[in-house]
């Protein structure tokens, strides 16, 4: 474009040259707008974010749940719009959106993740109501916060929400989001490089900290020491905490005592899986937002009765059925959401017990019959100690329920199943990692599509 002004070799931790890629980003967008159905704009590109630029490429942010579509589909799509831009960039690349540089610059939070947008149900209206509260009275209701559930329940909508209403409403606070791996990996880095001072200095000099999927320190013994000196220095100096996990603190069966101990301090609170009025409203948002404001509502409650796990699965199902439509042409109905949608039900059609035990028997190569049966091989006790330890965190069976589950074993057997299994976790890093693997996929959200 004649006369437009170039736009490139930028440094991608500048936030001055990261606002002046604004502009440059607003044309982008209009052009790509104009480039695809309105639909397909809502869904896939607006939410995209520009984040800097490092020599020839430019950084975009992009939602979990749309980021690898994007990237596949559309990336050639937004070059042609930085071209017709005038902008000087050969490539893109997509990170998370809660993402920021290399130091956990989290100025980039979701500002779809607040509390108006946070659909509430009977499952998380108690977690919602102290989100609020917390937002509302930093450390004068409930110090600390632990919110705990599966994944894709909203939890991490609830801690951004949180940031964003400090931000918004108490901009004089110092409110600092990140998870327990992006933590650790700091930490690392700080270790390796400048030392822990500016680290310390980022993490206890806050008014708020709120931390995500504080089961990730579960085997980090060096990162546990710190975070414990952190929550330390925080709780005592009157800010607030906020922290989230998959499983209640007593449930973190690798992690120290004395951290088990302090995230209990406060309030504890559950996040539960949504029931079909919640599904139906998070379904009706989420079309809305994508522009379907005419959607068929039997389409949308046929869809939200087939998938009763967690909202980010409604996400993922919306969009294949979304996809599908624009592709074939075909109308938003039932027929085609029960064409393109399993059923995913928690307690229908899909045994939780049948699935762990399929998941990790093929995790550690070996038959689902030597996990259930009776060798005594290193291999197979290994893979059902595991086994029975994710049959108790991700189910609400007793422990001889558990037994009978697992060939008829007794509840002594069981337990002494979950002791040594917590023991091998704990003196393993590289089973921690599998198992922490396993527990991701057994609430593995259901994919953008191909």
């Amino acid at each position: 474009m004649a006369g437009a002004r170039r736009y490139g070799r930028v440094g991608v931790h500048d936030d001055d040259h990261r606002n002046d890629l604004e502009p440059l980003w607003g044309e982008v967008q209009s052009r790509l707008r104009a480039s695809v159905p309105e639909s397909t704009y809502r869904l896939w590109l607006e939410p995209l974010r520009v984040a800097g630029a490092r020599g020839s490429t430019l950084h975009i942010r992009a939602p979990d749940g749309i980021r690898a579509w994007v990237e596949r589909r559309y990336s050639s799509l937004i070059r042609e719009g930085l071209a017709g831009a005038g902008a000087d960039f050969d490539e893109v690349s997509f990170g998370p959106l809660e993402g920021g540089d290399e130091e956990g610059d989290d100025t980039q939070l979701n500002p779809q993740y607040s509390f108006d947008h946070f659909v509430i149900g009977e499952g998380n209206r108690l977690a919602h109501a102290a989100a609020l509260a917390v937002a509302e009275a930093p450390s004068e209701a409930y110090n600390p916060l632990f919110l705990h559930g599966p994944p894709g329940l909203g939890k991490t909508h609830l801690l951004v929400a949180i940031a964003n209403y400090l931000r918004l409403h108490a901009p004089e606070l110092e409110v600092r989001y990140t998870t327990a791996e992006r933590f650790t990996n700091e930490f690392v880095a700080a270790l390796r490089c400048s030392g822990s001072d500016r680290f310390k200095d980022r993490h206890r000099d806050l008014d708020v900290l709120l931390v995500d999927d504080v089961q990730f320190l579960e085997g980090k013994h060096a990162t546990e020491e710190e975070f414990f000196h952190t929550f330390n220095a925080l709780y005592e100096g009157g800010s607030q905490v906020v922290l989230s996990a998959d499983r209640l603190p007593s449930e973190l069966l690798t992690l120290a005592e004395r951290l088990r101990d302090r995230f209990e301090w406060g309030l504890t609170v559950p996040v539960d899986h949504p029931d079909l009025a919640t599904r139906l409203t998070v379904l009706r948002r989420l079309a809305r937002e994508a522009g379907l404001e005419a959607a068929s509502r039997e389409a949308l409650a046929e869809r939200a009765g087939r998938i009763d796990t967690n909202a980010r699965r409604l996400r993922g199902a919306l969009t294949k059925v979304i996809a599908h439509a624009s592709i074939t042409e075909a109308p938003l109905s039932p027929e085609l959401v029960a064409a393109v949608v399993p059923r995913t039900r928690r307690g229908g059609d899909a045994d939780p017990v049948e699935e762990i035990q399929k998941l990790v028997a093929s995790s550690f190569g070996i038959s689902t019959a030597d996990l259930i049966g009776p060798s005594r091989a290193a291999g197979p006790v290994r893979a059902r100690h595991v086994a029975i330890l994710l049959t108790r965190e991700r189910t609400a069976l007793s422990l001889p329920e558990i037994g009978q589950r697992f060939g008829g074993r007794d509840h002594s057997t069981v337990l002494n199943s979950l002791r040594r299994a917590e023991a091998a976790i704990a003196g393993d890093e590289q089973l921690l990692a599998r198992v922490n693997s396993l527990r991701e996929t057994i609430h593995n959200p259901a994919d953008p599509p191909r």
